[in-house]
């Protein structure tokens, strides 16, 4: 027997004080997501109906301030960071098939954009929505009348 075989099986990666500290801090971090998100669910909504209200058919820029913000967070918190300490920095291969989540909802979007410049069922639901927005936007700049001017 040779003294390289009793060796345990090194890897090139990280040791195990690494490890337990990767998890750790993955930990961490997954709080860190977890607060921010659960904290962008009602904001957002916020933002959205608020940039809705105060643009009428051209949208304040509320909600993607927020986005901005909620990027720069992403990016801080750095969820999966440590995965470089085995595999480097990310490259092509650690891409999904499709990009991301934004692509898909593209794909989706240019079939309902083509139903509707067809004049499919989507047109008739547009039109609704935007003549319901519309009223919603009217109604919010509507000055509000005062209980002593009655």
């Amino acid at each position: 027997m040779s003294i390289e075989s009793e060796e345990p099986d090194k890897l090139d990666g990280p040791d195990r004080w690494t490890l337990i500290r990767d998890v750790a801090v993955f930990q961490v971090k997954l709080l860190f997501d977890g607060f921010r998100d659960l904290l962008l669910l009602p904001v957002s909504l916020i933002a959205g109906f608020a940039s809705l209200i105060k643009g009428g058919r051209n949208p304040s820029s509320d909600f993607y301030d927020l986005l901005r913000v909620g990027r720069r967070s992403e990016r801080w918190i750095n969820l999966f960071g440590a995965a470089s300490h085995l595999h480097g920095p990310a490259t092509d291969e650690d891409r999904f098939p499709v990009d991301d989540v934004d692509e898909m909802v593209s794909r989706v979007e240019s079939y309902v954009v083509d139903e509707y410049r067809r004049g499919g069922v989507t047109a008739q639901a547009k039109e609704r929505l935007d003549k319901a927005l519309d009223l919603v936007h009217k109604k919010a700049r509507r000055p509000k009348r005062r209980e002593d001017e009655a």
